[in-house]
């Protein structure tokens, strides 16, 4: 490729390394240890011209390479368009139940640059961090290559509160960018997406971070407790309600016994519905209430509503029409924020199909905190 850019100035917070630095000693020993990835599509590995190219597996061939006693496991949790809402709803299940040791998480260029997704990035954090096994913690900061978006500062200011070591593409890869030295399409076509020369570059600016932890890794640090959460952190205990772990009352609505395959085999475990007027209603616990359902490239497809304790003054429309061409989109929407903590009713009902509809409505799960 031939690039190069500065990958010491990846550090955007050095934070505490004991947890890295004790991973680090115990692979030296020989342990069996699980590295984890949890992410959207760039994690997932978007557009690298095959998986092992994607930064994620970049970092855990550094680990298998600067470690060759230990076997490492590979946990790959990407799940393109998706936001720290959805990751910490699917954390324990896509990764925790792994016991992981090592965990990056990298969601700054698919959540907003807001308070609402600082709370769900911590809720995240806090879910990762304080998992019983204790995982090392790495966040990675990815950026949009044209106009520098990202979530980065409120995701930094998280980082920061919990000193966790933060690594950044923005004073790295696209400050090279924006400075003109590294065409952006030489390393993305969507200047979101990293093509596999842009993994590589973004791979470079992690393990080169590791590498210094490594030379330090016998520099003595104490264990960073869990603090006081920064936010409302309504979110650390998100739940998703499924066809199998819940039983909502359906008129209509027909649950998806094919079974998921893998961590990107979204569209499963649900519930579909055809015909105007079916209905689903679940009761739920919490003062966070989102609801998850397939946006569809094949169209027409169904329109529904979502309504939450009766209140048809606030009905959310879920329009089951995708006005992207890139694929199927597993799509998000907020129900309730900060309401009454208890039980809630939330149902959601078919409110306009067509007699061509290409697609049944999907009703993905219902997530509540």
């Amino acid at each position: 490729m031939g690039y190069w850019v500065h990958p010491a100035d990846g550090w955007v917070n050095v934070g505490n390394q004991y947890r890295l630095k004790d991973l680090m000693k115990r692979a030296e020993q020989g342990d069996r240890l699980t590295l984890a990835f949890l992410g959207g599509s760039i994690t997932q590995g978007s557009v690298s011209t095959q998986y092992t190219n994607c930064y994620a597996y970049l970092v855990y061939q550094w680990f298998v390479r600067r470690f060759p006693k230990t076997a490492f496991t590979y946990v790959n949790a990407g799940v393109g368009g998706t936001t720290s809402q959805f990751g910490v709803s699917r954390v324990e299940e896509d990764v925790l139940r792994f016991k992981p040791d090592f965990v990056i998480i990298e969601f700054s260029v698919n959540d907003e640059n807001t308070e609402f997704y600082k709370e769900t990035y911590e809720g995240l954090v806090r879910k990762v961090y304080g998992n019983l096994y204790e995982p090392a913690v790495l966040l990675v900061h990815n950026i949009c290559y044209d106009t520098g978006i990202s979530a980065e500062e409120k995701h930094r200011e998280i980082g920061a509160h919990y000193r966790l070591p933060s690594v950044s593409m923005k004073p790295t890869v696209y400050a090279e960018v924006a400075a003109g030295r590294i065409p952006n399409r030489e390393i993305t076509p969507d200047d979101l997406h990293p093509n596999s020369s842009g993994h590589e570059l973004v791979a470079e600016v992690i393990t080169d971070c590791l590498d210094k932890i490594y030379m330090h890794r016998f520099e003595e640090e104490e264990p960073y407790p869990m603090p006081e959460a920064l936010t409302a952190n309504a979110y650390e205990h998100a739940v998703r309600h499924r066809n199998y772990n819940s039983a909502p009352v359906c008129s209509g609505f027909t649950a998806d016994t094919v079974p998921e395959k893998y961590v990107n085999d979204m569209f499963r475990c649900g519930w579909t519905a055809s015909e105007k007027g079916a209905c689903i209603t679940f009761k739920v616990e919490g003062t966070e209430i989102a609801v998850q359902y397939r946006k569809s490239v094949k169209q027409p497809a169904p329109v529904a509503v979502a309504v939450v304790d009766g209140n048809e003054a606030d009905a959310v429309t879920l329009d089951a029409n995708f006005d992207e061409t890139w694929g199927d989109c597993l799509y998000i929407d907020t129900l309730a924020h900060h309401i009454a903590p208890g039980q809630h009713t939330v149902e959601i009902r078919l409110t306009q199909t067509h007699e061509n509809d290409a697609v049944p409505f999907y009703l993905v799960s219902v997530i509540s905190a």
